[in-house]
């Protein structure tokens, strides 16, 4: 008897081993293509030309002394939605179309009687920004969105929090090019809340204002940290 084992027969209907087509030869890997990486302007903009500015400054010793953009965080608050629930899908639709990233409906903490308001009532939404997504919005916010403010003569540069972070406030959300004018349902005010990892408002300042932010022309120069 030979000692080749005899194979053996394959029923009807059997299905060939996994990873094996036609005569039990593997199948050769799907080639995945790579993904195309897209780097942020501004990304390779701040560790081109902000960090080595910053750091002359402010005198920095270490390049991760230098204070970086963290997020973008935005808010749109709804306070007719007590009367029309739509408003806050509206809204959100809105701020999704602008951002390009899924937002989040906030609900009320507590019921207000006075206001109409219950408790977990969707009454606005709200999105975080961060890496490429956060440094994406920031080159379109200052190229395309705030030219296109009316009367605009700059922006406050007094809505700093005293840690690092400057607030904005939008009163039309029509300015983001995304936005069409004739399909929307009302016009939405919101918030744009930059977050830095600066310890002190000048630092931010600098910060943002090396970014291209077009603040106002400033009267008084912020104390720096070592004043």
């Amino acid at each position: 008897m030979s000692d080749e084992k005899q194979k053996k027969p394959k029923t009807p209907g059997e299905k060939p081993p996994k990873g094996k087509g036609e005569g039990g030869q593997a199948k050769a890997p799907k080639e995945r293509a790579p993904k195309e990486r897209v780097i942020a302007r501004l990304g390779e903009t701040y560790k081109r030309d902000i960090v080595p500015a910053m750091m002359k400054r402010f005198k920095y010793h270490n390049m991760m002394q230098v204070p970086r953009l963290h997020k973008i965080a935005l808010n749109i608050g709804v306070g007719e939605a007590t009367q029309d629930a739509k408003l806050v899908e509206a809204a959100a639709h809105d701020l999704e179309a602008i951002v390009g990233q899924k937002v989040v409906i906030t609900r009320a903490k507590k019921s207000i009687s006075n206001f109409k308001l219950r408790e977990k009532m969707p009454i606005g939404c709200r999105v975080t920004l961060r890496r490429a997504h956060m440094y994406e919005f920031l080159d379109r916010f200052i190229s395309v969105s705030v030219p296109r403010i009316r009367d605009f003569r700059g922006l406050s540069d007094k809505s700093f929090d005293g840690r690092g972070n400057y607030t904005v406030g939008i009163k039309e959300h029509t300015v983001f090019p995304e936005i069409d004018v004739d399909k929307i349902t009302k016009v939405f005010g919101m918030d744009i809340t930059f977050v830095t990892t600066a310890k002190t408002d000048q630092e931010a300042y600098e910060l943002l204002k090396a970014f291209g932010m077009p603040f106002v022309k400033r009267q008084e120069v912020l104390e720096t940290s070592g004043a």
